[in-house]
């Protein structure tokens, strides 16, 4: 505050017209004392609405703060306690009590459920989203990528020749004396010509073409998604990102399990399973018993193909109701991953359409037990064969378990624990006596691998051991695992290997090169693509951004015969 100077403010006094300077000064230095001893005091809102309400005859300190608050004073204002009764007002007290005691909303105005059930706070989304999604692909990352031409891949094959015992050509004996005479006349001659050598020798061999296929996926973003989720996740990234993945996913399933067809001289599709049969039995333990069933099952079955499809239906079968488990046993045909079932029950028939499938197994059995379902994929679903594509080519497993395979052992049990890994010795033997094959590797599914470690551990025989030596006591490493089986044949290492996407049950064994050093095959196995993988982005020509996948070629195996599998490994 800016005071007028002190001659002005003390200047004209009617006691003293005139002030000497020394009078002026002392009386400024009066008032100045006596204002700094005067009381002083804050003046806030209250004080005025307290001042202001007296003014004007309301007590406006005294307000309701709540609903609570608003309505007792409602019920003490003397229009409400003249109209009702003492036991009214009394009751109307007692369930505002108890209201106010159940619902928080009428005593607050604010909390994190109340005016909004979601409440007024903040989301703590963190960005960008996880991505759980498995993506290993450990054979399209080791077997070799070549550069094809034109519209398949050919090559020729010697397969055999006299004295190999390969190929179909029979032996002969080299032995001469001077008198032999052997028939040098090209075939068909009219006439023969015998000179004093040795026997000729013969050969054996083939033609091979491997037609090339075209693959590719797609995907889209509308324009909506990209921007709307524009400060989280960079949608059109997210989009090429699994596009390349998915791709590399589908082309590691196809170079495992795919399946061409015969008119383009691959194996094709797969013949229905045979023999089926269903077998009512006493449950064991570890299984549960039939539930809900008072009428007969019927059953109809495919041969499983893996990721891509299965053969056609079968006839059904039915068995009399049983509240035990049912046995579905069937022939598989060679090639077959396993076997599909798809289950009804009825006094009749309901059909495919009421047939409901109820699983898969790697071997020529599966077990129907606890509850059937009554709901899922229908059989009415499978309306013709898809084992086999036009577009495609036979990958590992079906010519590790094909017509030209160097060995096919379908078990239909468990794997020995009599003699762990016998049945690889066994394909060793074999595969050594037809050819000379010498493997390199075995592929297993994650449970097929873990059945044959426990073999070990549960061994009838005394051949392996587990001993823990006294520095363990205190820190024992539980598990063993079988990381190579070695071949008893020809004293090689093979590698155990689990692939992630193997079907249970089926396991290849695999040469990478061969143990012939003129073989002209540097590679057994290849992929050959006339255009590698390559991504696609499309010119936008409507509220989208769209992209694809392409790739243009086939797996080449140039020695199935170097190959073998073990299938029908039933699981424990």
């Amino acid at each position: 505050m800016n005071l007028p100077k002190a001659s002005v403010l003390f200047a004209g006094s009617p006691d003293a017209p005139e002030l000497s300077k020394a009078e002026v000064s002392r009386r400024f230095d009066e008032l100045m004392g006596a204002m700094s001893s005067t009381p002083s005091r804050h003046v806030g809102p209250s004080d005025v609405a307290e001042t202001l309400g007296k003014g004007l005859g309301f007590d406006f300190t005294s307000r309701p703060n709540t609903a609570y608050d608003v309505l007792t004073k409602a019920l003490d204002g003397p229009d409400i306690t003249k109209a009702m009764s003492a036991e009214a007002l009394a009751s109307v007290s007692s369930a505002l009590d108890a209201l106010k005691a159940e619902q928080p909303d009428l005593v607050k105005d604010l909390t994190t459920s109340s005016p909004i059930g979601t409440g007024l706070v903040a989301y703590d989304l963190e960005a960008p989203a996880k991505m759980l999604v498995p993506r290993p692909t450990p054979l399209r990352n080791r077997i070799p990528r070549v550069k094809g031409i034109g519209l398949a891949h050919q090559f020729k094959v010697i397969s055999g020749f006299t004295g190999s015992a390969t190929g179909g050509v029979a032996n002969l004996h080299p032995g001469i004396v001077d008198t032999t005479q052997t028939n040098f006349a090209p075939s068909g001659a009219a006439n023969a010509l015998y000179y004093a050598r040795g026997p000729k020798i013969s050969y054996a061999g083939y033609d091979k073409t491997v037609a090339y296929s075209q693959f590719s996926v797609s995907d889209a973003v509308s324009w909506s998604a990209q921007y709307a989720g524009q400060g989280y996740q960079d949608i059109r990234a997210l989009s090429r990102t699994s596009l390349l993945y998915s791709s590399m996913l589908l082309e590691e399933r196809m170079i495992l399990l795919g399946r061409g067809t015969s008119a383009r001289n691959f194996l094709g599709a797969l013949a229905a399973p045979t023999g089926l049969a269903l077998t009512a039995r006493t449950a064991v333990t570890g299984e549960t018993p039939l539930t809900g069933v008072s009428t007969n099952i019927y059953v109809k079955v495919t041969a499983d193909a893996g990721d891509f499809g299965q053969s056609v239906l079968t006839s059904a079968v039915n068995v009399a109701p049983s509240t035990q488990v049912v046995d579905v046993t069937c022939n598989l045909p060679a090639g077959a991953t396993g076997v599909r079932v798809y289950v009804s029950t009825g006094s009749s028939d309901p059909g495919d359409s009421a047939r409901w499938y109820a699983g898969r197994s790697g071997w020529n059995t599966f077990t129907l037990q606890g509850a059937l379902p009554t709901s899922g994929t229908a059989a009415s679903a499978i309306t013709g064969d898809t084992s086999a594509y036009t577009a495609g080519y036979d990958g590992i497993l079906p010519i590790c378990t094909g017509a030209d395979s160097g060995y096919v052992n379908r078990l239909n049990a468990a794997l020995s624990t009599a003699n762990p890994g016998v049945e690889w010795q066994n394909a060793f033997s074999a595969m050594y006596d037809n050819n000379k094959a010498d493997p390199d590797r075995t592929l297993l599914n994650g449970s097929d691998r873990k059945q044959l470690s426990d073999a070990l551990k549960t061994s009838s025989s005394s051949n392996y051991r587990m001993t823990i030596t006294q520095d363990q006591v205190s820190g024992v490493a539980l598990g063993d695992i079988v990381n190579t089986i070695y071949n008893e044949v020809t004293g090689k290492a093979v590698s155990v290997e689990v692939h992630p996407w193997l079907p249970q049950g089926n396991i290849p064994i695999l040469s990478d090169s061969l143990p012939l050093p003129d073989s002209e095959i540097s590679n057994v196995w290849e992929v050959r693509n006339v255009q590698d993988m390559l991504g696609v982005e499309w010119p936008v020509n409507q509220f989208a951004f769209e992209s694809s996948s392409y790739w243009f070629g086939a797996l080449i195996c140039y020695a199935p015969g170097w190959n073998g599998a073990i299938t029908g490994v039933k699981k424990v």
